[in-house]
């Protein structure tokens, strides 16, 4: 039974991202585990006594950066070089369906980020001797996280100029690492900065990463749901607004 050529053209486009990528998919896949092994272990140095709660925040937050880091700074930066290159322009002329570039360039930001998370909570689990309560949902929760995160990190690549995505991706960097209540409570933030993470997606990414892993959720677990989602059709849709123009 032969696949419709829509199906096709997006998996024929996935296959070639691995391929044009292939000499570097184990280097992302080392960088992201680095990335988690460094928040359990570093962020722990700043905390003068890791309590269960505490453990958890380290634990859950680092899986969290994991999934979300790639797609807000790496995704963008990918998307802004094809525009520079050309190779945007080369996919946009291919018989295929306008939104197939795209899905396959998210598909393969996702699967690239899930080996990473996974390593860095069980190093986590093990470095703070934690007796997880893992919940059908954790991988649902983890690849709508990460999905996420590449589809905001695309909108941000489509909507601004190419040279101006790399300093803001930076900042984003810097912001989601500092200032954003994924490592620890979102009480130990300033109030402006809680009122802006009630908007934001991040701290909800975090709630449902640390809600499938522990089973506790700090706010209803439909609302981190549907803020999540929210803004994963946000992202899309303005990706397929900017995939529509071009053609």
């Amino acid at each position: 039974m032969s696949l419709p050529p829509a199906v096709r053209s997006y998996l024929l486009l996935v296959r070639w991202e691995f391929l044009r990528r292939r000499q570097l998919v184990v280097m992302f896949v080392l960088l992201q585990v680095a990335l988690g092994v460094g928040i359990v272990y570093g962020f722990a140095f700043l905390v003068p006594q890791i309590t269960p709660t505490v453990a958890v925040f380290l634990a859950t937050g680092a899986m969290t950066i994991t999934l979300t880091l790639l797609g807000l700074v790496a995704v963008p930066q990918e998307v802004a070089l094809a525009r520079v290159s050309g190779r945007q322009g080369y996919l946009d002329a291919l018989p295929v369906p306008r939104l197939a570039p795209l899905l396959s360039e998210l598909t393969f930001a996702v699967l690239m980020q899930l080996p990473g998370a996974v390593a860095t909570l069980a190093l986590a689990a093990v470095r703070f001797h934690l007796h997880l309560q893992l919940s059908p949902l954790v991988l649902p929760a983890a690849a709508l996280t990460a999905l996420t995160a590449a589809a905001l990190g695309c909108a941000i690549a489509v909507s601004l100029p190419p040279n101006a995505t790399q300093q803001v991706t930076q900042f984003l960097s810097v912001g989601l690492l500092l200032f954003s209540p994924v490592a620890f409570p979102m009480s130990r933030l300033p109030a402006g900065l809680q009122d802006l993470h009630r908007g934001l997606p991040v701290a909800y990414m975090a709630d449902i990463m640390r809600g499938t892993i522990t089973g506790h959720y700090d706010t209803s677990r439909l609302l981190a749901f549907g803020v999540v989602m929210a803004w994963c059709v946000a992202g899309l849709a303005t990706c397929g607004r900017a995939a529509a123009r071009r053609h």
